[in-house]
């Protein structure tokens, strides 16, 4: 009896539909050489929103066959059987992948772009092979996925590559089954793919890959910057070792002092390069080398052979691996460590078409590394930092976002938010599904807006869904509240803390009713105030505002977050505590707090401020955050304090800060000693108050969410506190902390407040 006559006596017919991330990692590639593998017949074929397999085997091969859809899937692949139904007898004597089909895409996943896979790291480097020293060399396993994506299903008609005619080489991997670029779609060669050309300040082009990429590290040997067209957008690179090139990049870009990323070589030298920068640890050294390849925060060593001025005032430096063959060919070749900052101006996405960087971006660099692959939308680095043993996402970017996470209390309708006003992300609810996108960034200028709008507009087309509400902060003023108001569907807003909250407590996926402290620099309060030091009692929707500290006045609007000298002032004067403040303006600040002036805030991230300029680190900053960053960095050990006194005002316990001003001004303590005090007594308050409202509420799950906790300093050590105690404490690790979670949190809690 042949293969064939077996299988039509015995055999019985499954049609599996499989949901999750099984586009864009060598899923059904993977299927066709599973099915072979157990003697089964039928199809695969990627449908708009999943992949549908049909199989036709001995039951017991079927049970096997199903089984390694799961366990033996990709490793990039996270897939998910959402249906198995039994069918006629499939009229096959093979199994085959069949041409895609086209429909609705709600429940598609968008693939994030991938890291450059060992096997394509090995041919780039072989002399032998075709592809040695291509740029744009990729696999089903690796290479650009999201920025190159203009439509779903994911095949290459509806991707950047539409316009590369694959050569004979190509199309023959293409559709060899043993060949590990089987239906890769981002598939190029020499011959047939993108290429790259360099040009300088000047006008003057170097045409071809080779010739293009020797010039760029000509260029970057003699201490210029060039401008480099990646996966997600270009990057601004420079010689990290070289003080002066570094101070140039950072005079041209108007960018003094916020902590620039380091890029070190890959493969055999990544160890002995991040090595001689960073005292690594394990899991450090793991996040390093994710198949995310973030930039990993890390501790810097005081030995590091890098300028100065690419962490100045910091402890910490941003490291990260090279992830696609461009990175790897540039660094190698270098044999060194680049700075590779992202290519934009401060605060925006970065700049991703040829054209705009060559005109934004001109003054900021000697040269162009550009290629012909279009990028359809932005993609910045992700951030990620070691914090209670786990690496936590700081910043959402290539290669980890898109990011689905569940949600769930199901939203019947589509929903968008919008996030806030800094770090923005943009998410879209999809019934029980949210889709975060990459960081896009602060909504201050017309590019940041017009990124938002397209990002927006891209995941409802991608997804083919329409939203029916746009979620947005309840902060007036914001940006993106402004443009929610202008759009033609109805719009919500969503306090600011209580997102924070949410987004907690979706991510960690706790039903129970928990204590959370959401710390942070600012957010409009429901009574018309700055808070910033909220604690909450319940679970998405149905959040109680229980604690908050003590408020106090400040001046200056938006001005306050970068100069923390208003802060101190504020502070000193409302504890009654002389602070020598030399700033010219500190006597108009006294008089207009005398007046009356200013408008009450309740933050954490102000006490923050203000205590790195009591102790004299700084007065005016240039970016957001970088007053709390220094407090950390200059921080000595944590000691042992006493909480800070509660004062209840009603059902709010109000935390009082005052007994920090003295600690702060006392001169006969140094600089660190006075933090590590400001550290222990914030850390001891929280505690105290989870203490509290824990046995008050006969609850031991503690959450600690708002920018203020990625300090690393203050959140492990108040964890290991509350563990030590007893407390299931909840930390962010896949969306983040700061505000680049709050449009997945005002999804969260949108979704539980219309839960029946």
């Amino acid at each position: 009896m042949n293969r064939n006559e077996t299988i039509e006596t015995r055999s019985e017919t499954r049609l599996f539909e499989i949901v999750g991330r099984v586009q864009g990692v060598g899923f059904r590639p993977f299927v066709k050489r599973l099915a072979d593998a157990h003697q089964i017949v039928g199809w695969v074929k990627n449908e708009a929103s999943h992949v549908s397999v049909l199989a036709s085997g001995e039951p017991d091969a079927l049970d096997r066959f199903a089984a390694g859809l799961i366990a033996q899937s990709p490793p990039l692949a996270r897939p998910m059987i959402r249906s198995v139904s039994l069918r006629p007898r499939a009229d096959c004597c093979e199994f085959s992948i069949l041409e895609s089909k086209s429909g609705s895409t709600r429940d598609a996943e968008l693939p994030p772009d991938l890291f450059l896979c060992d096997d394509c790291l090995v041919e780039i480097d072989d002399p032998s092979e075709r592809r040695y020293r291509y740029p744009f060399t990729n696999c089903t396993q690796c290479g650009p996925r999201y920025t190159i994506i203009t439509a779903l299903p994911y095949d290459r008609p509806n991707t950047s590559m539409a316009g590369f005619k694959l050569c004979r080489n190509c199309r023959h991997e293409f559709e060899n089954q043993q060949d590990r670029r089987f239906h890769a779609q981002p598939l190029a060669c020499p011959e047939c793919g993108p290429k790259l050309v360099f040009r300088k300040a000047n006008g003057e082009e170097i045409s071809g890959s080779e010739q293009a990429l020797a010039a760029s590290v000509e260029a970057l040997r003699y201490g210029l910057t060039v401008a480099v067209r990646g996966i997600g957008g270009y990057h601004l690179m420079c010689d990290a070792t070289n003080e002066t090139a570094v101070l140039r990049l950072r005079n041209r870009k108007g960018r003094p002092d916020k902590p620039l990323a380091v890029m070190v070589p890959g493969g055999n030298d990544r160890h002995r390069f991040a090595r001689t920068i960073a005292d690594l640890d394990e899991i450090e050294e793991a996040a390093l080398c994710d198949p995310v390849r973030p930039i990993v925060l890390v501790r810097r060593r005081a030995d590091a052979p890098i300028a100065a001025a690419v962490a100045p005032g910091l402890g910490e430096v941003g490291l990260m691996l090279p992830y696609s063959p461009l990175h790897h060919l540039i660094l190698s070749e270098f044999d060194g460590v680049l700075v590779a900052t992202s290519g934009n101006i401060s605060g925006e996405p970065v700049i991703t078409d040829p054209d705009e960087a060559e005109e934004r971006l001109a003054r900021c660099c000697d040269a162009f590394l550009h290629h012909d692959r279009p990028i359809q939308r932005p993609a910045d680095d992700p951030v990620w930092r070691v914090m209670g043993g786990r690496a936590r996402s700081i910043r959402l970017g290539r290669g980890s976002a898109p990011i689905t996470l569940h949600n769930s209390n199901t939203a019947a309708d589509a929903v968008l938010a919008c996030g806030g006003q800094l770090k923005s992300t943009v998410a879209l609810g999809l019934g029980d599904r949210v889709v975060v996108s990459p960081h896009i960034g602060d909504m201050g200028s017309l590019r940041s807006q017009t990124t938002l709008e397209q990002v927006a507009k891209d995941l409802q087309r991608l997804y083919a869904t329409d939203a029916t509400c746009i979620l947005h902060d309840a902060h007036p003023d914001f940006t993106t509240t402004r443009w929610a108001l202008r759009q033609e569907v109805p719009a919500i807003g969503i306090q600011h803390h209580t997102a924070h909250a949410s987004a907690l407590a979706g991510e960690c996926g706790c039903a129970e009713k928990m204590v959370v402290f959401t710390w942070d620099g600012l957010g409009l309060g429901s009574d018309g105030t700055l808070w910033g030091g909220e604690t909450f009692y319940g679970s998405p929707g149905h959040w109680q505002r229980v604690g908050s500290l003590r408020p106090f006045r400040l001046i200056g609007g938006d001005r306050v977050a970068l100069e923390p000298w208003r802060s101190a002032c504020t502070l000193s004067l409302e504890a009654h505590r002389h602070w020598e403040c030399v700033h010219t303006d500190a006597a108009a600040y006294r008089r207009a707090w005398a007046a009356g002036a200013g408008m009450m805030s309740s933050s954490v991230g102000r006490l923050f401020d203000a205590a790195a300029a009591m102790v004299g680190l700084i007065e005016h900053c240039s970016y957001d955050g970088q007053a709390p960053a220094l407090v950390e960095s200059v921080s000595g050990e944590v000691s042992i304090e006493p909480a800070l006194p509660v004062r209840p005002e009603g059902e709010i316990r109000r935390i009082d800060w005052t007994p920090l001003v003295p600690i702060l001004v006392d001169a006969s303590l140094s600089v660190g000693e006075r933090l590590g005090r400001f550290h222990g007594a914030l850390s001891a308050t929280l505690v105290r108050e989870a203490l509290h409202h824990g046995a008050a509420n006969r609850t031991n799950i503690i959450g600690l969410t708002g920018g203020v906790f990625q300090n690393k300093l203050l959140t492990e050590h108040a964890a290991a506190a509350l563990s030590r105690h007893g407390f299931t404490v909840l930390l962010h690790e896949r969306i983040p902390m700061n505000d680049g979670g709050l449009s997945y949190g005002q999804i969260v809690e949108f979704s539980a407040r219309k839960a029946p």
